[in-house]
């Protein structure tokens, strides 16, 4: 028993050993968090946390030189004599006396542009420096939240796994990753291996502070991190920027630092403000100080981010490398305003690896064995942040939560409250749920199912379902009933469904389902309900049309590959025409006339479109999207897509068993999509569609090639699937068929050079449409629009004018989009 009691103090002194500690504070006793903190002539070392504290490990005891460097503060150099462990060194920095002194101000060139334009003329030179390179990589992700909300939308926010105060304050996430990454510049490729991973309060400990996403690159032309900002050293840069030299200091190896105040020539552009540090002669970047807002960044709901980047000098390698940074951000949602930061350390580079043809995948992401499982005593040796007190409290508290709310008696008591039973349920839904045993059972309400249109007249749904989670790593099943009424008609319609998934990881999926359902005749759905509904009563606008279906199918799907994608179904239906039965409407008669539900003769109210059949329909598909990088969590794969190859889609349709052989048909359809990223050029994307029937018969009209049209002025739907001034019902083939797609938003590249518009912060948007089918003519759309409309902050509307000719017939007109998608 003594010896491993010896053997325990021997380990805990261990994790002691090795270690320079104290607190950085500024003059006036305040505490500076994320002060670098290393020994010269090293890119390795720690950083303070917010109350000022911080760490350094070392191998042995001697003599060293301590680097304390923080942008804004005078770097300073520590000499100790290190004979015992822990070693205590405090510090206190003094701000930057900064200097246009060394800088001879012509009244012909602006200083800070020469040093801009330098910056810009070497940054190839600079990064190629340090082309290839590993590192081990940190991160703490943190957020509060202050006075939060007890209810949204009537429902209990809870208290956000127990972090929060009696003021409804604190810290709502806590999470740590330490990871170690590989870099290669040409071609440009990642990879990272999380070693250790925790989430305050949470079994998994998958944080998502992943180093890709926070490699905030400045040499970059744009941040893709901050939806696409210019870089102040943008190729393109004095389009968007002023700069302004605010004055210089030497740092602590005798080297001149520029410090430039970024100037936004307008307010809301896609632009940085702050300052950026540049090292003379060098033309590297020494740190920078910058900020962004929401309406900048596009994303209504952030208020501020804030980046902090501090570099150092590699000697081995002549380069100024980012060793330090951090993200602070500030939100406002719906009541909620959280905020926070996230830090990140870059520590042990090597600059000369070695690298394999097995080295770089399309798999960046993965998790050492048990890296969400470490212990306090791992992380305590490994994390380069020392926490604060708040953050060990915040573990503490939630590790000791997390174990009782895993009970059966707690969840059972949650449930209990969150089971009963509304005064607005039977309208909106109810779900009562055994979260111990990860089941429940739902009512889903009529209140967003129901509608209206001249077949049905109004509608509504309402049904059953239950759901039953069996593993923690993506495997379900569920099962439902949902039954239609139509008050016009007076006639029930239900239909049913069971689902089974197996994995998180191939997502392999097996679907039965069977029932009456009223599907539009262009299978694509180009109308939403909503759109239809507020047409039909308020315009007798009736655009939707609609046909019966009994029918059974059964659908399976997986991800077979990375990258291929393959899913089959296989239905037997009967399918019997409809007619109007109502021609009610809040306008009044003389305004519009309803039009049949007859799409091939809209003034036809006896006729059909077609003759009542059965049939049978296989479809089976399968999407390579080419090149697709995917993570892999310890319970789940991730695919993020890429997006410099296309992503194909085929899919072969046969329609057999039919009582009538003539509407049997075999169909091949093709699709290429892609959306690339122009930088500060904007963004391109464009969609292409192809089909073609085997042989040309006539078939339902329901199983034709369809285009998607539009006939409404303000339409909810995606850009690149549809045409803006095309009749819904307009082009339809039994041949062949194709559709193109195109779109280009210029984002600030031409309206920001120009005076005056520049301010209204708009994006230039042109686009093109082509239709193609065999026995018609050809149908073109060519568009010009402004995006990023709105107030303030909140900037998704879209407005196009649009130019269409089919034929020798001409139409134009405007529409008006929601950047909802």
């Amino acid at each position: 028993m003594k010896s491993v009691f010896f053997l325990i103090l021997l380990f805990i002194s261990s994790i002691t050993i090795g270690q320079i500690q104290g607190k950085i504070t500024d003059k006036k006793g305040d505490p500076l968090s994320f002060v670098s903190v290393y020994l010269n002539k090293t890119v390795t070392g720690t950083t303070s946390n917010d109350n000022g504290d911080y760490v350094l490990d070392i191998n042995k005891p001697g003599k060293y030189t301590v680097v304390f460097q923080f942008i804004g503060f005078t770097t300073i150099k520590k000499e100790i004599s290190v004979t015992s462990f822990p070693y205590k060194l405090d510090v206190t920095l003094e701000e930057e006396a900064v200097s246009l002194k060394e800088i001879t101000v012509s009244t012909k060139d602006n200083p800070a542009n020469r040093i801009i334009r330098n910056v810009i003329a070497n940054k190839e030179k600079n990064t190629n420096k340090y082309d290839n390179y590993t590192a081990k990589f940190y991160s703490r992700g943190l957020t509060r939240i202050k006075d939060a909300p007890e209810k949204f939308f009537g429902q209990s926010t809870g208290d956000f796994g127990g972090g929060l105060d009696s003021t409804r304050s604190g810290i709502i996430y806590l999470s740590e990753t330490f990871s170690k990454i590989s870099f290669q510049k040409k071609p440009k490729k990642f990879k990272e291996k999380i070693v250790a991973s925790k989430v305050s309060g949470q079994d998994n400990g998958v944080s998502f502070n992943r180093a890709e996403d926070s490699n905030i690159d400045l040499y970059e032309n744009s941040i893709e991190v901050f939806n696409g900002l210019v870089s102040p050293v943008s190729g393109n840069a004095f389009s968007y920027y002023r700069y302004k030299l605010v004055g210089t200091f030497y740092d602590k190896n005798g080297k001149l630092i520029n410090k430039i105040k970024l100037i936004p020539k307008r307010s809301n552009d896609r632009v940085f403000e702050g300052h950026i540090y540049i090292v003379e002669n060098d033309w590297a970047i020494y740190g920078a100080d910058l900020i962004t807002t929401g309406a900048q960044v596009n994303i209504p709901v952030v208020n501020k981010l804030k980046l902090k980047q501090g570099y150092n000098y590699a000697d081995e390698i002549d380069a100024w490398v980012l060793i330090s940074q951090t993200i602070d951000f500030d939100i406002s949602i719906f009541g909620f305003k959280p905020n926070g930061k996230f830090s990140y350390v870059y520590s042990d580079y090597d600059f000369n690896p070695t690298f394999t043809e097995n080295t770089f995948t399309n798999e960046v992401l993965t998790f050492e064995e048990n890296a969400t499982k470490k212990d306090s005593v791992f992380w305590n040796t490994l994390r380069p942040v020392p926490l604060t007190q708040e953050e060990v409290t915040d573990y503490q508290l939630k590790d000791s939560i997390k174990l009782l709310r895993k009970s059966k008696k707690y969840l059972d008591s949650v449930d209990a409250k969150g089971n009963k039973f509304g005064f607005l349920d039977p309208l909106t839904g109810y779900t009562f749920r055994n979260s111990y045993e990860n089941r429940s059972f739902s009512y889903n309400g009529p209140l967003l199912q129901t509608g209206f249109n001249t077949v049905q007249g109004f509608y509504t749904s309402a049904g059953f379902s239950y759901f039953e989670q069996l593993n923690e790593k993506g495997k379900w099943w569920n099962a439902g009933v949902d039954v239609n009424y139509a008050f016009s008609e007076k006639k029930w319609r239900p239909t049913f469904y069971f689902t089974k998934k197996w994995n998180n990881i191939s997502r392999t999926r097996f679907t039965i389902s069977g029932g009456i359902e009223t599907p539009q005749f262009n299978g694509r759905q180009p109308i939403l309900n909503l759109n239809n509904t507020i047409s039909s009563l308020f315009y007798r606008l009736n655009y939707i049309k609609i046909y019966e279906k009994n029918f059974a199918k059964v659908r399976y799907s997986e991800e077979i590959k990375n990258g291929i994608y393959f899913a089959t179904s296989l239905e037997y239906a009967k399918r019997a025409p409809l007619f109007n039965t109502t021609d009610y409407s809040f306008a009044k008669q003389d305004v519009n006339g309803f039009t049949s539900n007859n799409p091939l003769d809209p003034t036809d109210f006896t006729n059909a479109a077609f003759t009542e059949h059965n049939i049978a329909t296989l479809n089976i598909g399968t999407t390579f999207v080419i090149g697709q990088k995917y993570l892999s969590y310890p319970d789940r794969k991730f695919n993020i897509g890429e997006s410099k190859f296309p992503t194909i889609s085929l899919n072969y349709i046969k329609r057999f068993g039919s009582d009538k052989s003539e509407l049997n048909s075999d169909l091949f359809i093709a699709n290429i999509r892609q959306d690339l990223n122009a930088g500060n050029f904007g963004r391109f994307q464009y969609h292409i569609r192809a089909g073609a029937f085997l042989k040309k018969k006539d078939i339902a009209f329901m199983d034709k090639l369809q285009a998607n049209g539009n006939q409404l002025l303000f339409p909810i739907d995606r850009e690149l699937n549809s045409f803006n001034l095309l009749e819904y019902y307009k082009y339809y083939t039994n041949d062949k068929y194709a559709e193109m797609h195109l779109e280009h938003n210029f984002r600030g590249a031409i309206l920001g050079k120009i005076p005056l518009l520049n301010k209204l912060n708009f994006h230039l948007v042109a686009g093109g449409k082509a239709l193609f089918m065999a026995d018609k003519h050809p149908y073109t759309e060519y568009s010009l629009g402004l995006a990023n409309l709105g107030f303030g902050k909140w900037r998704f509307l879209r407005v196009e004018y649009v130019s269409a000719r089919y034929g020798a017939i001409k139409e134009r007109g405007l529409v008006f989009r929601a950047s909802l998608f």
